[in-house]
């Protein structure tokens, strides 16, 4: 309809304006990349679910229930003690540094080798996870308008450019005001295609009453690694990747950095947490309103659809045929902003990383703030182009949003955290150590993510032999491990070399 590609156009064409407003006075690098370090908690706790919520989540979660079942959401229980963990472990620890890049910190006990290792495979990390956003929101957009897939690549052009416009021309603070935003409007999404669907039905009938005959096996806990999802490893892993994140992703230490002072962060994990849990929980129940509507009226669902494989595709096909006009163009923009909110938020984070980690460091001569600045516009735009052609290799990787994520976005994210472990947390830690745990680490991770082309599918299920909700835990035991074992061992020679001498 019409009136729902206006809505979309306004919507976006308001993004880039605002980006454009917060970027007039802005004249240093500090100002660029943490708002000068005093921004308001709410508004970065807000930013940091926004950010790390993205496309992927939005629709990966409503695709989930529905098609696989509810054991995915329980994942929540572990915030409270993520909470616990982040702000009285970890940010009394961070907040008394005031860095720009995250990875400023590793090389004053780590060494510069081991600082730019860590920036590269956030880099690495980073590029991935906008690319496979950008890559799905650009197929549910085709999918909810009806269009042939060779237009995926244009629709991922023209997201990729107005987010990484606005986000390049306001910096930090125009990334931050944007994303909530796309909070409110992603949010309001969710919550409209509940009340479509409960209106239709005359009530809350579609709420499952009994386990779905569509749905996996998913047991509290198994001693078979190919179960998909168990309760048990969904906790560990939902643990270990949030603690993780919040502790050696630059998107969320740029974020902490940007708040006053120690209470100001902690106000602002637990906003995140908050609304990640409130947001998760609803597009949970979503998936389930979906499952329950396309239960009573399978006619209305297409033939290509009613496979436990097109779950993910349900969601968007809703929104497109089946809500009414201007609602479909404020859900679309949901799924619109949910995308923008994490591209601006890693182009933001990338160009620091670049600047701060690689430019500033590794240059001889100095430059003024100025330039600092027009550089860093420089390199988003760079970066925003990368991810466009990134994003077209991405439909490659076997899965559903949820697998697809975990074995590419999130196989990095443990061994970037355990540089900051190292560093911070144990005194005898050696480079050597910190370099084999991060490539063991990693290669542990990568074996299980990609364990069916590696070692076979199963025969029966046709699945991975290993389950990836295994990857995160597997890949911290393995990192620490190791790094611990090579550390021991090279700081014993040093000393004995100091005896000799």
């Amino acid at each position: 309809m019409p009136v729902d590609w206006i809505i979309i156009v306004i919507y976006a064409i308001s993004t880039i304006v605002l980006g454009w407003w917060f970027g007039r006075s802005q004249t240093t690098a500090k100002e660029y990349f943490v708002g000068s370090g005093n921004m308001n908690p709410a508004l970065i706790g807000v930013s940091l679910f926004a950010s790390l919520l993205s496309t992927i989540t939005y629709l990966s979660i409503p695709g989930e229930t529905l098609g696989k079942g509810p054991i995915f959401l329980t994942n929540y229980l572990a915030y409270p003690l993520i909470y616990l963990f982040v702000a009285y472990f970890l940010l009394p620890v961070y907040m008394r540094q005031r860095v720009t890049s995250a990875y400023e910190l590793l090389e004053a006990r780590l060494g510069l080798s081991v600082r730019l290792l860590a920036a590269g495979m956030f880099l690495l990390l980073r590029l991935v996870w906008m690319s496979l956003l950008i890559y799905l929101m650009s197929t549910a957009i085709a999918t909810m308008i009806g269009i042939e897939g060779k237009w995926v690549p244009y629709i991922a052009l023209v997201t990729g450019a107005i987010s990484v416009t606005y986000a390049t021309l306001g910096g930090l603070r125009a990334v931050v005001i944007t994303d909530l935003i796309q909070t409110i409007l992603l949010y309001g999404g969710a919550l409209l295609v509940i009340g479509v669907i409960t209106v239709r039905m005359g009530g809350f009938s579609w709420f499952p009453g009994e386990w779905n005959a569509n749905w996996d096996e998913q047991p509290v806990f198994s001693l078979d690694p190919g179960v998909r999802v168990t309760l048990v490893g969904t906790f560990l892993s939902v643990l270990i990747w949030y603690i993780c994140t919040a502790g050696g992703d630059q998107v969320s230490v740029q974020r902490f950095m940007a708040t006053k002072d120690l209470r100001a962060a902690r106000i602002a994990i637990a906003i995140q947490l908050s609304i990640g849990a409130l947001v998760g929980l609803t597009l949970g129940i979503a998936g389930f309103a979906l499952l329950g509507y396309f239960n009573v009226h399978p006619e209305f669902l297409p033939e290509e659809l009613r496979v436990p494989e097109a779950a993910d595709k349900i969601f968007p096909h809703f929104i497109a045929a089946h809500l009414p006009p201007i609602i479909s163009g404020l859900v679309v923009s949901g799924l619109f902003a949910a995308a923008m909110s994490s591209v601006d938020s890693g182009v933001n984070s990338i160009t620091a990383v670049v600047t701060s980690d690689f430019v500033d460091r590794l240059r001889t001569k100095p430059i003024s703030e100025s330039r600092r600045v027009w550089l860093a516009r420089v390199i988003a735009f760079s970066v925003g182009a990368i991810v466009v052609g990134f994003s077209s290799f991405i439909g490659k990787v076997p899965g559903n949003i949820t697998a697809v994520t975990n074995k590419t976005v999130n196989l990095l994210t443990v061994p970037i955290f355990c540089f900051f472990f190292f560093a911070l947390f144990v005194k005898f830690a050696r480079p050597a150590g910190v370099w084999a745990g991060a490539i063991t680490g990693t290669l542990a991770g990568g074996l299980i993510a990609f364990s069916g082309p590696i070692f076979g599918n199963d025969p029966v299920t046709g699945t991975d032999p290993i389950s990836f909700q295994w990857i995160a835990p597997v890949t911290l035991v393995v990192n620490i491990v190791v790094g611990l074992a090579v550390s021991f061992l090279v700081s014993r020679i040093d000393k004995r070399s100091d005896i000799a001498i």
